[in-house]
């Protein structure tokens, strides 16, 4: 046998070696990889058990991690091995350095997600799911560059507190809304993204933190609030997952005001302020290009599809996105107030 097939036959023998090591070390990071995320999720479960002011159990542990008995054994021996959490009975609670690690993981997640939602533009309904793939991925020097890109902000898309970089977390505010009194003007300043299906149908119905709402009705069965323009049916399970509190006594009211994007053509308005929830590199564009409150635009030329619009602002005709141009809240001009 000549030595060109021996050197050829030895190459293919060290690539397949070479392919079945890097397989076995792929492997090996991504079991390493999935451990460290059932390790975090269980932390998270803790403090959010802790901050309800209950303890975990190994019911409720399972029931989070969504894994077997075997798998949620390795899962809280390593968490004891590593001093991350202490057996109490049949109830596990934190340490100081499982409160921290956990900490971190949520403020990753929160921040993650205000990063989809305000800088990427991913549909709010959509930032959880990918939110909790990403925290786990995100060091605690990442999540400060991220937080000081985004002018470190205190909430996240759904009206949540950030916690700090030191570890504070700011109680959450607001008070359900199945618990508000009727005919009370409130702000919206959370809406409870679990369970999922519960916030989709918050989501489906245009619910946003910002939101000025009052409460019509309210009984076992079904309570009704409304904006000032529509009306929303909700069970009081759901209600329960909307957070309100005191609408401000300046608060303009909801019925007067419409999105820029709702403005008839040829009509002119008066900008009172963008939504709540626009913020990061959305918000800066539309500040930028003088949407300020007070700023006089008017709806001037449609293209044949509708979108994007011409807007005429300070002199100068931009063009918006219906999606961009919804985030900007405009009062009429009605003609007395055009010829004063």
């Amino acid at each position: 046998m000549s030595a060109i097939p021996l050197l050829v036959a030895a190459a293919a023998l060290l690539a397949v070696l070479a392919w079945a090591t890097n397989a076995r070390e792929r492997w090996a990071r991504y079991r390493a990889a999935q451990a460290r995320e059932q390790a975090e999720n269980a932390l998270k479960h803790l403090l959010a058990q802790a901050s309800s002011g209950q303890a975990a159990s190994l019911a409720s542990l399972q029931g989070a991690l969504r894994v077997g008995d075997r798998a949620l054994l390795a899962v809280i021996e390593r968490l004891e091995r590593e001093d991350l959490v202490r057996a109490d009975g049949d109830r596990f609670r934190l340490t100081p350095e499982g409160e921290r690690v956990a900490l971190h993981v949520v403020r990753a997640h929160r921040l993650w997600e205000l990063y989809l939602a305000d800088e990427i533009g991913v549909p709010l309904g959509q930032v959880h799911a990918r939110a909790e793939r990403a925290e786990h991925r995100l060091s605690p020097e990442d999540a400060d560059r991220l937080s000081a890109a985004m002018g470190h902000p205190e909430t996240d898309p759904h009206g949540d507190p950030i916690p700090s970089r030191d570890g504070e977390l700011a109680p959450s505010a607001g008070t359900p809304l199945s618990h508000w009194p009727i005919g009370v003007p409130a702000r919206i300043v959370h809406l409870e993204d679990e369970p999922p299906l519960a916030f989709a149908q918050l989501s489906a119905l245009g619910l946003r933190p910002g939101q000025i709402v009052h409460v019509i009705e309210s009984s076992a069965t079904r309570l009704l609030m409304s904006d000032g323009s529509s009306e929303y049916p909700l069970a009081p399970m759901l209600a329960g997952n909307v957070h309100v509190v005191a609408a401000p006594a300046d608060a303009p009211a909801q019925e007067a005001l419409l999105p820029l994007a709702d403005l008839p053509a040829g009509a002119l308005a008066e900008v009172v302020s963008l939504d709540p929830q626009c913020r990061g590199f959305i918000r800066r564009r539309l500040l930028d290009l003088g949407f300020t409150p007070g700023a006089r635009v008017r709806a001037d030329l449609t293209t044949f599809a509708g979108d994007p619009r011409a807007y005429r602002l300070r002199g100068t005709t931009i063009a918006l996105r219906r999606d961009q141009s919804a985030r900007v809240l405009v009062r009429a001009v009605v003609r007395k107030e055009m010829s004063a």
